[in-house]
C-alpha cells in the first residue's frame, strides 16, 4: 500500500499545485479582462453580455459537465491507458452528438430566447455566436477530464491558459480596430473572443491527445495482463459513464435552470425594489462581472483541489484505501477553512480599495466586502462535493447543491424587493453554509465509503 500511496501523493500535490498557479495565472487574466471589459461596453454593456451565460452554463450542462466527471472518474479507475481511451472516446462522442442538438435549438430559438427570457433584444446575436463555441468547449472538456483521470494535469494546464490569453487578445485586438476606426464597442466582442479560445484550446488538446500524447506514452506504458483487451466493451463503458454521467448532468441542469432563474429574477426584483432597467443591468453587472471576479479569484485553490480530488478519491475507493479518503477529508477541510479566513480577512480590509482603484466603482468594493464572508464555506463546499462525487454520490450532490440553490431563489424573490441586492448576497452565504452542512452530515454518516451502486 505504501508503494501505492506515494506516487498517488506525489500526482495529486503536483497536479493541484501546477493547477493552481495556472488557475491563479488564468484568474489574473481573466480579472484584468473584466476590468478591461467594464470600461470598454460600460457597466450596462457587461450586465448584457453576463445575461447569456444562465444559457451558455446551461447547454455546457446538458452536453459536456456531467460526461467530463465522469470520464474523469472512470479513467482514474483504468489500469490500462487503452481502456481509458476507450472511456474517452465514447464520453467525447456523447458529449458532441447533444452539442449538435443544442447548437442547432438556441440558433434557431434565439430571438424567442432574448425576447421572452432574458428580455433584452440585444442578446439574441450574443446567443447565435455564443452555441458557435459549445462543439469546442465540449472537445476541451473532455479531454481534459481525460488528463485529470490519469493524473496528468499538464495538458489541461496549458490548455486554460491558451483559451485565456487567446480570447483576451482576440477581444483587445478587435476593440483597438474599432475604436480606431470610431466604431461603437459592443459586448458582442466579448463573445467572439469564448469562440476564439475554445477554439484554440480545443485545437491544442485534439493535437496532444492524438499524437503527442501516444508517442510518449506507448513507450512508458506497460499494459496490464489482468485486465484482457477483451473487457474493453462499448456497451459496458456507455453504461458506466451513463450511471454517472446521467444524474450528474441532471444536477448540472437542475442547477443551470436554478441559477438562470435567478439571473433572470435579480434585474426584474431590482426593478421592483425601485432601479430603472439601465440602473438594474448597471447593478447586475456590477455584481457578476466585477464582484464574482473578485470573490472568486481565491477559489483557484480549492478548485484545483476539488479537480485532483475526484479520481485521487475514485481511485482509492476503488482500492478501498479507506484511510485515504478519510485523510483527504480532514487535510482539505483544514486547508479550506484556514485559505477561507484569510480572504475573508483580507477582502474585509481592501474591498472599498477594490472596488475604488480597479473597478472605479464604489459599489463594488461595498459588495465585496459584504460577499467576504462566504470565502470559507465556498472553498469547503467544493471540495467536500468533488469527494462525494468520487464516492460516487452523484445523486446525494445533486439533492444538496438544489438544497442550496433552493434557499438563493428564496433570497431573491422575498428580499431584494425589500432592502435591495444585499439580500442575495446574504441568500449566497446562506446557501454555501447549508450545502457544506449537508455535505459533512452526509459524510459523517457514511464512514464505510462505498460507492452507490
Amino acid at each position: 500500500m505504501k508503494s501505492y500511496a506515494n506516487p498517488m501523493k506525489q500526482n495529486f500535490i503536483s497536479g493541484t499545485l501546477l493547477l493552481t498557479l495556472t488557475g491563479i495565472l488564468s484568474r489574473i487574466i481573466g480579472f484584468y479582462y473584466k476590468i478591461f471589459l467594464s470600461r470598454r461596453i460600460g457597466a450596462e454593456g457587461l450586465g448584457i453580455y453576463q445575461l447569456i451565460f444562465p444559457v451558455f452554463a446551461l447547454i455546457i450542462s446538458v452536453s459536456a459537465a456531467g460526461i467530463q466527471t465522469a470520464i474523469s472518474r472512470y479513467c482514474a479507475q483504468c489500469r490500462q491507458k487503452r481502456q481509458a481511451r476507450a472511456y474517452l472516446s465514447v464520453g467525447l462522442s456523447g458529449s458532441l452528438l447533444l452539442s449538435a442538438s443544442c447548437v442547432w435549438i438556441i440558433w434557431h430559438y434565439a430571438p424567442q430566447i432574448g425576447l421572452s427570457l432574458l428580455e433584452d433584444v440585444r442578446t439574441v446575436p450574443l446567443l447565435r455566436i455564443m452555441t458557435l463555441s459549445l462543439p469546442f468547449a465540449c472537445i476541451h472538456a473532455c479531454i481534459n477530464g481525460y488528463y485529470y483521470g490519469r493524473k496528468k494535469a499538464v495538458i489541461p494546464a496549458i490548455s486554460q491558459i491558451l483559451e485565456q490569453v487567446i480570447r483576451v487578445a482576440g477581444v483587445w485586438l478587435v476593440a483597438d480596430i474599432q475604436m480606431q476606426r470610431g466604431q461603437l464597442v459592443t459586448p458582442q466582442i466579448a463573445v467572439w473572443g469564448i469562440l476564439f479560445g475554445e477554439l484554440a484550446s480545443s485545437l491544442y488538446s485534439v493535437t496532444m491527445v492524438c499524437f503527442f500524447s501516444e508517442r510518449t506514452e506507448n513507450k512508458k506504458t506497460v499494459p496490464n495482463p489482468s485486465v484482457p483487451p477483451s473487457s474493453i466493451r462499448l456497451t459496458k463503458i456507455a453504461k458506466d459513464l451513463c450511471s454517472m454521467a446521467v444524474p450528474l448532468t441532471c444536477s448540472r441542469i437542475l442547477l443551470s435552470l436554478c441559477q438562470s432563474a435567478e439571473a433572470l429574477l435579480i434585474p426584474i426584483k431590482l426593478r421592483d425594489f425601485g432601479y430603472a432597467n439601465s440602473d438594474a443591468l448597471s447593478v447586475y453587472g456590477i455584481l457578476t462581472g466585477m464582484v464574482f471576479s473578485t470573490i472568486m479569484f481565491p477559489c483557484v485553490l480549492s478548485n484545483s483541489l476539488s479537480v485532483m480530488l475526484l479520481p485521487a478519491i475514485a481511485e482509492a475507493n476503488s482500492r478501498k484505501q479507506y484511510n485515504l479518503v478519510q485523510k483527504a477529508i480532514r487535510r482539505t477541510t483544514q486547508l479550506c477553512v484556514i485559505l477561507g479566513l484569510v480572504c475573508t480577512s483580507g477582502f474585509l480590509l481592501c474591498g472599498n480599495w477594490i472596488g475604488i482603484h480597479l473597478f472605479h466603482n464604489t459599489l463594488a468594493g461595498i459588495y465585496v466586502r459584504t460577499l467576504s464572508w462566504i470565502c470559507p464555506f465556498l472553498f469547503l463546499a467544493s471540495t467536500l462535493c468533488s469527494i462525494l462525487h468520487g464516492l460516487g454520490k452523484a445523486t446525494l450532490t445533486m439533492l444538496i447543491n438544489l438544497a442550496g440553490a433552493a434557499i438563493r431563489i428564496i433570497f431573491v424573490f422575498a428580499g431584494i424587493p425589500r432592502i435591495g441586492l444585499s439580500a442575495y448576497l446574504w441568500g449566497m452565504l446562506a446557501s454555501q453554509i447549508l450545502i457544506c452542512a449537508l455535505a459533512f452530515f452526509c459524510l459523517h454518516h457514511a464512514p464505510e465509503y462505498v460507492s452507490e451502486k
